[in-house]
């Protein structure tokens, strides 16, 4: 057995069918004790922040301390492929009123607190009060092939980009698991840039309808009902997202990257600085203690 086998041990059928039902309390545990432990650290005065819950594709390997959060998304009339934004009221914290974008989303709090993590929080695209279309929209370097070879850095995306996400593959692990692309997320006209990743999998689309799924790499996933009824309302079509920003060291992870092939990810997430593993059909809960946006 290799370092790497005796650091970071491939899955075991058993557990990969199971995680789904039983992850979410697991991880919230460790979310609430490690994760608030290393953001306390680092937390600072500002707005928002503290304690916080999110809906996340579960970390099951390396040494990364919980999920990465789900972005809700939406289609309109278009066809064109939208992040929700919690809806932005006021709210008094500490005798101070201060904006926060907080809405009731599938049985879930829905918050931009979700995403504040690894600096993101002080990106402008992540202030309650920013103004955006929300629509998705391809980088200058997109993780795939095809984004390049079918799409120009500013495009937004179109379900009919995602037509063959039941066949389509690039040659890492097995085909049929669903379509995959980077980009973006409310950063148009700012300095820095909200990673995303999208995914259109039949996994996702029978796991809202029926709360379980049989995947092309024969593996069985389940999701409870609190998990079935969240994704119910925060994916369409198959369509799903996730901030793309490792919660280890936030670096950028990939979905059915050659890299992840030798740690057994070849069908997952996988983060090349310290190989973390994030499997994007587990949706769980996670706690940890969000970042407080700066003051202005």
């Amino acid at each position: 057995m290799s370092a790497d086998d005796d650091k970071y041990p491939g899955e075991s059928g058993r557990r990969r069918f199971v995680k789904g039902v039983v992850g979410g309390a697991a991880l919230a545990g460790v979310g609430a004790t490690g994760s608030a432990a290393v953001n306390s650290l680092t937390t600072s005065p500002g707005k928002g922040g503290g304690q916080t819950q999110a809906m996340a594709i579960e970390n099951t390997d390396g040494p990364a301390p919980r999920g990465m959060p789900q972005i809700p998304v939406e289609i309109d009339s278009d066809g064109l492929i939208k992040g929700v934004w919690p809806e932005v009221k006021t709210e008094t914290q500490g005798g101070v009123q201060i904006k926060v974008a907080e809405m009731e989303l599938g049985g879930q709090t829905y918050s931009s607190e979700w995403f504040q993590y690894c600096g993101v929080e002080t990106y402008q695209g992540i202030q309650p009060t920013y103004e955006s279309q929300n629509y998705f929209h391809v980088g200058s370097s997109p993780a795939y092939q095809w984004q390049s070879e079918q799409m120009s850095a500013g495009d937004r995306f179109n379900v009919d980009l995602f037509s063959n996400y039941e066949s389509w593959g690039n040659g890492v692990g097995v085909q049929g698991l669903g379509k995959p692309a980077t980009g973006n997320w409310r950063s148009q006209d700012t300095e820095d840039t909200i990673p995303v990743t999208i995914l259109r999998s039949p996994v996702i689309e029978q796991l809202a309808e029926d709360g379980q799924a049989r995947g092309a790499d024969g593996e069985t996933y389940e999701v409870p009902s609190n998990v079935q009824t969240w994704l119910q309302a925060s994916t369409a079509q198959g369509f799903m997202a996730w901030l793309n920003k490792c919660t280890h060291f936030c670096c950028v992870p990939k979905w059915k990257s050659e890299g992840g092939v030798k740690f057994n990810a070849a069908n997952e997430v996988y983060c090349p600085c310290h190989q973390s593993i994030y499997e994007p059909f587990s949706i769980v809960p996670t706690l940890f203690t969000a970042r407080p946006r700066p003051s202005e």
